[in-house]
């Protein structure tokens, strides 16, 4: 039997109970067809990059399975009928994570969603710390007049 790890996104506005009602209910899919569900973690709500459906955030959870082929396609084809579950992806893996998953170590950290990706800078773009100072690059004058300056032509 080959190994998968299948992660669904259910609606925002289901109660945990609904979730791992679902999880359930794709575990009893994979054990009918001669399969197991190693592990199954629930990673919570999450904002969504996109909205979906006009979800902005989804409930993630991510089972590691271990069943055939056709155990997956009967799975698949189950959630996309299923109205709650959003987004589902499966893949195929040559070996399950050994303990809890990245996401799983990420939460344990305490770690924030976006705030750990500033850089030196602080706010956007946080490259801005590298160039220091502006007195100490000289004032604007001394670069010359913008139409001197080259120009990107991507931005034409």
């Amino acid at each position: 039997m080959a190994l998968y790890e299948h992660v669904f996104l259910a609606r925002q506005d289901l109660a945990q109970a609904q979730i791992d009602a679902l999880a359930e209910t794709a575990t009893k899919i994979v054990e009918e067809g001669n399969g197991k569900v190693v592990k199954t973690e629930t990673w919570g709500l999450r904002g969504l990059a996109y909205r979906i459906q006009k979800n902005r955030k989804a409930h993630y959870v991510m089972l590691e399975i271990d069943a055939p082929a056709g155990v997956v396609a009967e799975l698949e084809r189950q959630l996309g009928i299923n109205e709650d579950v959003i987004r589902y992806m499966t893949v195929r893996v040559d070996a399950h994570e050994a303990g809890p998953s990245a996401m799983m170590r990420r939460n344990e950290r305490g770690e924030r969603d976006r705030g750990d990706r500033r850089g030196p800078g602080g706010g956007r773009g946080g490259d801005r710390g590298d160039r220091g100072p502006r007195e100490d690059r000289g004032p604007r004058e001394d670069r010359g007049p913008r139409e001197d300056r080259p120009r990107d032509d991507r931005a034409a």
